[in-house]
């Protein structure tokens, strides 16, 4: 009798410290979450952090010309045969909407990049030669010249193999890249992801803002092959309860 208290006893106290430890390690891991952008955003000044149902904080500043930068933290768990992935997605805004094309590439496709920009371009295009896989699409728009300078360009930037999107649309420019992949044990035991990151460097933001900055540049000097319509965008998703300043 005796032992079958204690038994009961020792279950329940073991049950309780095993919550405890799960609500304090889950605080642990949201602030940990919360603060990913933290060191980044002290390069912005008036940098403005939010933070999504997830937890994942999303970064709006702007650049010395104006234009607004956003970055945010996408965590995928819809890949196949692979782990999860935590994609860093930054967006370079345009201080007002320019006339040119909307073009973009895709490493390594499965169709079920849920954050992909190029996925919703409807004209499909011959993508350069390169060591990934991409898929490259535009709005049928482009003239020759202008598929063959943007494949150029993908090329040499998809040589990095952290990159997984490169997008250009009259609104801005985005580019997707690994920001830290989850951690297997808890991947293939509990089916959650963990991602073994404290912190984005600002390094690799710096990097970004460079690379979309030079891809929103690419094609300044081209004539556009088409008249802007009134109501061009891009990223309405993305800027929803963010004011942009521009019509």
């Amino acid at each position: 009798m005796i032992t079958t208290i204690a038994f009961y006893a020792f279950a329940i106290a073991s049950g309780i410290w095993m919550s405890v430890r799960a609500v304090r390690d889950r605080r642990a891991a949201i602030a940990e979450r919360r603060g990913l952008l933290d060191d980044a955003a002290r390069h912005f000044p008036g940098a403005r952090i939010t933070h999504g149902a997830d937890h994942f904080p999303i970064l709006a500043g702007r650049l010395d010309d104006g234009r607004q930068v956003r970055v945010e933290l996408v965590p995928d768990t819809l890949v196949c045969r692979r782990l999860p992935q935590l994609w860093l997605k930054l967006t370079l805004l345009e201080t007002s909407p320019c006339a040119r094309l909307k073009i973009g590439a895709l490493a390594r496709p499965t169709g079920a990049e849920f954050y992909s920009l190029v996925h919703e371009m409807p004209h499909l295009l011959i993508p350069p030669p390169s060591g990934a896989a991409l898929l490259m699409r535009g709005d049928g728009n482009a003239s020759r010249r202008q598929v063959e300078r943007a494949a150029a360009m993908f090329a040499k930037l998809f040589a990095d193999p952290t990159l997984k999107e490169a997008a250009i649309t009259p609104r801005g420019v985005r580019l997707v890249r690994q920001a830290a992949q989850g951690q297997r044990g808890a991947h293939l035991l509990l089916r959650q992801a963990h991602f073994s990151i404290t912190a984005i460097a600002p390094e690799v933001i710096r990097r970004t803002i460079a690379e979309a900055e030079a891809l929103s540049g690419w094609l300044a000097d081209d004539e556009p092959a088409y008249s802007l319509p009134p109501s061009a965008g891009a990223f309405p998703e993305v800027f929803s309860g963010f004011r942009t300043g521009s019509a």
